[in-house]
C-alpha cells in the first residue's frame, strides 16, 4: 500500500475516532456540549478536508500532521492527571472510551510519522510512494 493512502486511511480512523470520543466527553460530562464542541467540529472538517481533498500536497501534510498531533494527544490528556481508572473504569461504556483512546493514540502517532515521511519527500523532491 502507497504511504499516501495508508496516511488516508489512518486519518480518516482517526478522524472517526476523535468524534466517537468527543460523543463520549460529552456523554460522561467531560466537556458540555454547548457551542464550544462547534470548535472541535471546525477542526475535523478542516482534518477531513486535509485528507481526502489535499492528499500528496504540502498543505495537506501539515494538515494532517496537525490533526495526527491533536489524536496522539488525547491519551496523553486523558491520563494524566487523576486518570480513567477508578469509579469511571466501573461505570457503562468505560471500556470503548478507553478503547477508542488507545487506537486513536495508535492511528495518530502512524499519521504523524506518515505525514513527517511525506513531507521530507516532498522537500527532497521525491515523488510520494
Amino acid at each position: 500500500m502507497k504511504h499516501s493512502t495508508s496516511l488516508t486511511v489512518t486519518s480518516l480512523l482517526s478522524i472517526l475516532l476523535v468524534t466517537l470520543h468527543l460523543a463520549g466527553d460529552v456523554v460522561y460530562g467531560m466537556e458540555s456540549g454547548g457551542p464550544s464542541i462547534l470548535i472541535g467540529v471546525l477542526m475535523l472538517v478542516v482534518w477531513l478536508y486535509g485528507a481526502l481533498a489535499l492528499p500528496g500536497r504540502r498543505s495537506g501534510y501539515i494538515i494532517l500532521l496537525l490533526g495526527s498531533i491533536l489524536g496522539s494527544a488525547m491519551p496523553v490528556i486523558h491520563t494524566t492527571g487523576s486518570g480513567l481508572g477508578g469509579e469511571f473504569a466501573k461505570s457503562d461504556g468505560a471500556f470503548f472510551f478507553i478503547w477508542t483512546l488507545l487506537v486513536l493514540g495508535v492511528t495518530g502517532v502512524i499519521s504523524f510519522t506518515l505525514s513527517v515521511h511525506g513531507l521530507l519527500s516532498l522537500r527532497r523532491g521525491q515523488r510520494t510512494l
